[in-house]
């Protein structure tokens, strides 16, 4: 699909997410704690939190693909190390740096697609339900094990209900059980499920549909699609008819549809911005 991230030298450590951006202005962030099963260290979730927001304001950004090294995808938080400052302060901080870093995905102009090649469990199935779109191996479990533990899996339990149907969302919450890439797709965690010497070409079809389209209106379009799924039915329909004029009035829209009418391919400039 690319070429394989470089690592960047961070002192003798390798560093625990690896970037690369090929000249698509396709990221990908790889999980690299592969030893621990990829688990969410405070220092992986500061690492993707600087990730996320240095995307956020690079224009030259089109799609971020969310990888991982080894053998799991993510296995949640990292429970050696929780158990090693065991006080409700700590707590409190450490889920909530989690919780900014999965809201930024959300907040990012642009798609966020997670390869999940592995199993996902706890946060880490919360991290797949919160990127925009997922495609997973066959061979890839999910489950928010939290429960089986002592400890409900509460903040996943919010990616969880809004990305999955209800009653399949509280039931993985309240059993701790794994399901199936298959049973994820049904349920509506992931959008597609390869075989696994096939996941890296059915991730890259799904790239290349989102890149060939106008980078504003995909921006416009994220932005909206979870801004109005807070509103009612009218203010909901109030902030769409805005944002579609606002749309309409952009260079990459007007060209869209004189194409159309002309009936050829558009020629857009993904530099264009709305009027």
């Amino acid at each position: 699909m690319q070429p394989a991230p470089a690592p960047k030298t961070v002192g003798a450590e390798e560093p625990v997410v690896l970037r690369s951006q090929d000249a698509r202005g396709v990221v990908t962030l790889t999980l690299n704690r592969p030893q621990s099963f990829n688990s969410l260290s405070e220092a992986m979730l500061a690492a993707l939190q600087r990730e996320f927001d240095t995307i956020a304001g690079d224009e030259s950004v089109r799609v971020v693909v969310l990888a991982a090294e080894g053998k799991a995808f993510c296995a949640g938080h990292d429970l050696k190390e929780m158990r090693a400052k065991p006080s409700l302060d700590y707590y409190e901080r450490l889920f909530a740096q989690c919780s900014q870093m999965m809201l930024t995905i959300q907040r990012l102009p642009v798609p966020v697609l997670a390869r999940v090649q592995g199993i996902a469990t706890a946060a880490g199935c919360q991290l797949v339900a919160m990127c925009d779109l997922a495609t997973a191996s066959r061979t890839a479990k999910f489950a928010v094990s939290g429960v089986n533990l002592g400890l409900f899996c509460s903040a996943p339990g919010v990616a969880l209900s809004r990305n999955v149907l209800r009653k399949a969302a509280f039931e993985m919450l309240v059993t701790g059980e794994f399901i199936s890439a298959e049973e994820a797709k049904v349920r509506g965690l992931i959008n597609r499920v390869a075989e696994p010497d096939q996941l890296d070409a059915e991730v890259e079809k799904l790239v290349a549909t989102i890149i060939s389209k106008p980078r504003v209106a995909v921006a416009m379009g994220k932005e909206l699609f979870y801004r109005q799924a807070e509103l009612g039915i009218a203010a909901a329909y109030d902030a769409a008819s805005e944002t579609m004029a606002c749309n309409m009035m952009d260079e990459a829209a007007l060209e869209g549809v004189q194409a159309f009418i002309e009936k050829r391919q558009p020629r857009w400039s993904q530099g264009a911005k709305p009027h």
